[in-house]
């Protein structure tokens, strides 16, 4: 969580430092599913982070090390729709806009809004972020207007402070979501 809220705060230097001080190649990490706890990969986040700050060297090589761990992650547990959007970010995160598309929708397959009103919207939210670091922002914007709609855990507020919306920025339609759907 104080990572979370460090890179909402724009200290990306202080959340990679609270990443790296935690010992092993993983975090306990709750995903998109309330359920549920998935391991995340430190050097997803770690790559993460890296992109935030504009360090894309760094960031290429962190996705290319966590890239294996989660393929295994999803490999012991491919029902789990967190792991199939943590596997999509990254593949998105390496330029692999197809391969990181297809698991973001593998994901709202294996846990749609249709069947569970509560986690699958999270699971649709990790597909928009998907798209929005794939390129593909008119699917992104589509899928963040929809979870504005619904109850959800996205408000216009969360789009302003999350860096993870930070590809949509320069859109008006993005920016008229965030200034529409304040609470």
């Amino acid at each position: 969580m104080r990572i979370w809220v460090l890179t909402l705060q724009q200290k990306f230097p202080d959340a990679l430092k609270l990443v790296q001080q935690f010992g092993g190649e993983t975090l306990p990490y709750l995903g998109t599913s309330s359920l549920s706890v998935t391991p995340c990969p430190k050097s997803a986040l770690e790559g993460l982070l890296y992109l935030y700050q504009g360090d894309s060297m760094k960031a290429r090589a962190a996705f290319e090390h966590a890239r294996p761990l989660v393929e295994e992650l999803v490999r012991q547990v491919p029902n789990d729709p967190s792991r199939h959007i943590q596997l999509g970010a990254i593949l998105a995160g390496l330029g692999l806009k197809e391969a990181a598309i297809n698991e973001g929708k593998k994901a709202v397959e294996l846990w749609p809004e249709s069947q569970d009103a509560f986690d699958g919207p999270q699971v649709t939210a990790g597909l928009a972020e998907i798209y929005a670091w794939a390129g593909e922002h008119d699917e992104a914007i589509r899928l963040i207007d929809h979870l504005l709609q619904i109850p959800s855990d996205l408000t216009g507020h969360v789009l302003k402070l999350d860096p993870t919306w930070d590809p949509l920025r320069s859109d008006p339609r993005f920016q008229k979501l965030c200034e529409e759907k304040q609470p």
